[in-house]
């Protein structure tokens, strides 16, 4: 009992350590309200309002055609260039794709002949490249078929094919960049604000007063891991809460408290990640040089930002050591899918191996370094 109040006792200190700590306090504000409905508003990835210019070299009626079937929300109104502006306006980044439609562009067509259409994609705007292609093509193909048929009529294909679009019927990017950036969001601090608690006692000479002090590297670090998650889960609630759901108006479809009790297990790993590398670090610019090597390969290869299928098999395997992994899975199967305790509870018990793992070996080293200290 003794030993749990001091734990207790540490982390109220904490607590109030970090409330008088402005910046770290705005940063969690910001972080979980402004930070999200940035990410989720701003960069979607959808097409939207894409720059396009058509080069019409056939001056027919099917090029007219062609170029009035773009429009918005997915194209701007497509401007008339000629061939020798195609390579300037494309150098300034004015177009993201240009139509060259050549000459006699129909009358081949209409002959029988299989003429062809150059689409320039401007391709270092990666996301509107892949689906602004797909969208040209759909687009002048329908045209000219409609054009070779004389009339507009849908075709009547020998097979029925429904598609069904779960989890995310409109296909709303905020739908998912909302919800990635709180889960995104919880690892980042959960390792920034227990990593800044051991630096902020070593440069304000409090580590020597907690040296001096019956109490054990145990307490102490437990102490820091609590106090630190609470805020992080306190704030990720309330950001689902009342951003997420609330000003996003993005739904939820599984229980928001079973993704908390998780939360809860990949803040005891993270954390305990926080405590190591803060014990490494020897003031905040190194722990920040740290966090960049540690933080950006644990959001990037964790699933969050792409498919793990899609990744190379080693680094999938590799990637299983990480807590972030089986955070991210079982996080899209609650929000996302609306999945139970009997769906997760192997990335659950994942997240418990993995965080008792990082736990022992941060207390480790926490200890050699108070020990170290004390010489």
């Amino acid at each position: 009992m003794k030993r749990l109040a001091n734990i207790y006792r540490l982390g109220v200190k904490e607590l109030r350590s970090l409330y008088r700590d402005p910046v770290l306090l705005f940063f969690i504000i910001w972080v979980f309200s402004g930070g999200i409905y940035t990410v989720a508003t701003a960069t979607t990835q959808e097409l939207n309002n894409a720059p396009i210019a058509v080069v019409d070299e056939d001056q027919s009626q099917l090029s007219t055609r062609i170029i009035h079937a773009f429009y918005g929300p997915y194209f701007k109104t497509p401007e008339l260039i000629t061939l020798d502006a195609i390579d300037p306006g494309m150098d300034a980044g004015l177009y993201t794709f240009v139509l060259d439609i050549p000459p006699d562009f129909e009358r081949d067509l209409l002959a029988g002949q299989q003429p062809t259409i150059q689409v320039n994609v401007d391709a270092t705007m990666m996301t509107q490249a892949f689906i602004g292609s797909s969208y040209i093509q759909n687009i002048v193909t329908g045209e000219i078929n409609e054009f070779m048929q004389a009339y507009r009529a849908e075709t009547t294909l020998p097979i029925g094919l429904a598609v069904r679009t779960k989890f995310n019927p409109n296909l709303t990017s905020t739908w998912f960049g909302s919800v990635m950036e709180v889960i995104n969001n919880i690892t980042m601090l959960a390792i920034v604000l227990t990593g800044a608690a051991v630096i902020r006692e070593r440069e304000h000479g409090t580590l020597e007063h907690l040296l001096v002090m019956p109490l054990t590297s145990f307490e102490i670090m437990t102490a820091k891991i609590w106090a630190m998650s609470l805020v992080v889960l306190a704030a990720a609630a309330l950001s689902l809460q009342f951003m997420v759901q609330g000003l996003l108006a993005v739904p939820i479809a599984g229980s928001v408290t079973l993704f908390l009790c998780g939360a809860v297990l990949h803040l005891f790993a993270t954390a305990s990640m926080g405590v190591f590398l803060g014990t490494i670090a020897r003031s905040m610019p190194q722990f920040g040089l740290l966090m960049i090597l540690i933080i950006m390969p644990l959001q990037m290869l964790s699933g969050g930002v792409t498919p793990r299928e899609s990744m190379p098999e080693l680094v999938q395997n590799i990637m299983l050591a990480a807590p972030t992994t089986h955070f991210v899975s079982f996080a899209q199967a609650i929000l996302y899918r609306g999945a139970g305790f009997e769906v997760v509870w192997p990335r659950f018990l994942a997240l418990i191996v993995i965080g008792t793992i990082f736990f022992l070996a941060a207390l480790a080293f926490f200890r050699k370094s108070l020990n170290t200290a004390q010489m």
